[in-house]
């Protein structure tokens, strides 16, 4: 059942650490299933064929686009249906380049991972911070305030029904969809500054990025800005450049948060109440990832070709470090195994029933904290 929290932001001390129950059944057999499924196959979890050939495709189309607005060959309205394929690309670059390679899903190799992460750079984040927020925080502490920083939008929205309701939330199931697509903006012009001065990401102390990591944290930035504002101002006017930067950036992020919206906010997930003092979450991790996950779309083979396999997100969650290539295949050993289990495997069989479930929670985690809450069903046929 959910709970709520009235705790002001700007009061909440520090989270403290949160452990989960030991392995469980469950758990251990989804280990040896996994196992089972690479060594039964003799598969490789990582340095898939046809992720190299995505990547190379992936750039192609980025580097093509940037091309075509440069060239100046473009119509006004021909620029900003190029600008949209470019934010197009962005974001297609992270669901798979950057984020398998952030996940070291993409290779064996720790060099080729760290390149392939590196492409956030490029598209003006941060990889440090990114492996803070994302990795860490996210990752393991799914769905629980004051830990998962993905749930902390600021003032502006109200995510989990642990965090503090705001008059104006009532509306946010019509503005946030505009301010997602803010999203990439704000990380390349503020968020890791921010993150940097206050030695914080969201409410967590993290340590600040010292010696080659604040290097590559200013060299990251300046690379980006030359790409995006100095290079294209050497041949238009600024207020074009700013347009169209706009444009690309507005697309990027509206697409990335969808769909990592998607995954967690949604009114068949969970969201556990943070435990007090250091008590333990009375499931076990994987357990845990299974509650406050959901996936959407698994027979889109364009969803799973362009979104990096997270339509998949059940599986990305419980094995990270396997290339998303596997995950259409490897969802049948999961599903198998819940239903051996008697634990909830949550699917939306469309894009469209996700949205429509990410709206309807929005909606809900506007209105008052009085609103009884939507327990999370077993399964999902809409």
């Amino acid at each position: 059942m959910h709970t709520n929290s009235q705790t002001s932001e700007a009061t909440r001390p520090p989270p403290h650490k949160i452990r989960f129950s030991p392995k469980s059944p469950f758990s251990q057999a989804l280990r040896e299933r996994e196992a089972n499924f690479f060594s039964s196959q003799a598969l490789k979890r990582h340095d898939q064929p046809m992720m190299y050939l995505k990547t190379f495709i992936l750039f192609l189309w980025l580097g093509s686009s940037y091309a075509l607005l440069l060239s100046g060959r473009l119509s006004a309205w021909g620029a900003c249906l190029v600008a949209v394929f470019l934010g197009v690309a962005m974001a297609g670059i992270g669901f798979n380049v950057m984020h398998d390679g952030g996940h070291r899903s993409y290779s064996k190799r720790d060099w080729i991972n760290r390149w392939m992460f590196y492409s956030l750079d490029l598209l003006g984040g941060n990889s440090y911070y990114w492996n803070w927020k994302h990795n860490n925080l996210h990752h393991s502490y799914t769905n629980i305030d004051q830990h998962d920083t993905d749930l902390e939008v600021g003032p502006f929205g109200r995510l989990s029904p642990h965090q503090k309701h705001l008059w104006f939330h009532r509306f946010q199931h019509l503005y946030l969809w505009f301010l997602y697509g803010l999203l990439a903006i704000k990380w390349q012009l503020f968020d890791d500054f921010f993150n940097l001065a206050v030695g914080k990401v969201g409410n967590n102390p993290v340590p600040r990025p010292k010696g080659k990591d604040l290097i590559h944290l200013f060299l990251g930035k300046m690379l980006f800005y030359f790409f995006a504002f100095l290079l294209p101002m050497y041949f238009f006017p600024w207020q074009k450049v700013l347009a169209l930067y706009v444009l690309a950036s507005f697309v990027e992020g509206l697409i990335l948060a969808v769909v990592f919206q998607m995954a967690h906010c949604l009114e068949e997930a969970e969201f556990l109440v943070p435990p007090k003092n250091n008590d333990r979450i009375q499931q076990d991790w994987f357990s845990h990832q299974l509650a406050t996950t959901v996936n959407f779309a698994p027979s889109s083979r364009f969803l799973s070709w362009y979104c990096g396999g997270l339509n998949y997100q059940i599986e990305h969650h419980l094995f990270p470090k396997v290339s998303h290539i596997h995950y259409p295949a490897l969802s049948s050993v999961v599903r198998e195994t819940c239903e051996e289990y008697g634990i909830a495997y949550r699917s939306h069989r469309t894009l469209w029933a996700s949205l429509r479930s990410h709206y309807r929670w929005l909606k809900r985690m506007g209105r008052p904290p009085a609103t009884p809450q939507m327990t999370p069903s077993a399964e999902i046929t809409s």
